[in-house]
């Protein structure tokens, strides 16, 4: 497979093949951004609202294409581009009402009532949300047809899926008063979820794409990040036994999948997120104000020692030495090393890698 803003897109796919399997091949995959020394214009268009910008898909679709050409992808960085339409538009699929801000989307709940609005909040693929997602994918094939990857959305199922359609804080309430209702739902929300993966999936399959998404890891089978960000308002008990059995299912329904676990209120559920046996990896996300890779060693060590690999968030130049010192190259991939703004910097940082044993 090739295109045209990663030529040497062959060899990083074999990298990230063997991240998945806790494997090495030459050196562990790290992605780096350059910009491009040839870039193109980037189109402009005032818009009236920010609704109309974001639902304005065909002219985020050239801008997004535009940009993507004006970077390079140095090492193992992929040309990725996905069809954002906001963390929550599942949700607004099943009929949240959903609202734009500048640089993010939010939804107001749409069930007040379980009893009389939870039959309500299904799946509709023919909401104006969905087709528009639809035309956005389309438009992004036609215009990275052998030239960069286009992505999946953000689906954000599961937990954070029905903290959106009933209100997280309602939803922790009803963990104790009324978590019957909270498992049926949570239950009938999967099946819904895989299908509409599949509309999606199934157009980049059959056009030639290996499948990614907004954390651009990559595999030609379906790969999705598993997440609840509303884990950290419960407990350990209660999401392993109302939260848990729908990630398992998740991660056997994907053929990689690599768990997003945000901020030090979710750590308390590492343990039951690693003793999943068809989880890949896990992306340890820290937070504002939580930054330092020697705090967070011991994690990543826990990471590592159960057998699954992990995504490096965020560190710095100056940190690289520990992380030699402190894990093994294997299953590890180095998302983002701040302080690399040349060339000359990428390929020493390179080099170092690929002679880290």
């Amino acid at each position: 497979m090739s295109f045209s803003l990663k030529p040497d897109y062959d060899e990083s796919y074999k990298r990230y093949e063997a991240f998945w399997h806790h494997e090495v091949i030459d050196r562990a995959p790290v992605s780096i951004v350059l910009p491009a020394e040839k870039t193109v214009p980037v189109p402009e268009k005032a818009h009236k609202t920010l609704e109309d910008r974001w639902t304005d898909v065909d002219f985020r679709a050239e801008k997004l294409a535009a940009e993507a050409h004006n970077r390079e992808y140095f090492a193992d960085a992929l040309p990725v581009v996905w069809p954002n339409m906001g963390p929550e538009i599942f949700s607004a699929w099943c009929g949240c009402p959903y609202f734009y801000g500048e640089g993010t989307t939010w939804t107001e709940p749409c069930i007040a009532d379980w009893a009389a609005d939870a039959e309500k909040a299904v799946l509709d693929m023919d909401h104006p949300l969905f087709r528009l997602l639809v035309r956005f994918t389309e438009r992004l094939l036609e215009l990275g047809r052998d030239a960069f990857i286009v992505g999946l959305t953000d689906f954000h199922p599961g937990g954070d899926h029905l903290a959106a359609l009933r209100d997280p804080e309602a939803l922790a309430i009803d963990m104790i008063e009324n978590v019957d209702a909270v498992e049926a739902k949570l239950a009938a929300s999967y099946p819904e979820y895989y299908a509409a993966y599949d509309v999606f999936y199934e157009m980049l399959s059959s056009a030639g794409m290996p499948i990614t998404s907004w954390l651009p890891l990559v595999h030609t089978g379906r790969y999705y990040i598993p997440s609840n960000d509303f884990s950290c308002m419960i407990s350990t008990k209660m999401f392993e036994d109302v939260f848990l059995p729908g990630i398992i299912d998740e991660c056997r329904f994907l053929d990689r999948s690599i768990y997003h676990l945000d901020g030090p209120g979710a750590l308390r559920h590492l343990d039951l997120i690693l003793d999943i046996p068809e989880l890949d990896a896990v992306q340890w996300q820290f937070g504002a104000g939580n930054e330092g890779y020697e705090r967070w060693i011991p994690v990543y060590r826990k990471i590592q020692n159960a057998g699954k690999s992990m995504q490096i968030v965020s560190i710095t130049l100056d940190e690289l030495p520990r992380v030699f010192e402190t894990l093994r190259p294997e299953g590890v991939w180095f998302s983002h090393i701040d302080g690399i703004e040349d060339r000359e910097t990428a390929e020493r940082v390179v080099k170092r890698i690929r002679n880290w044993k």
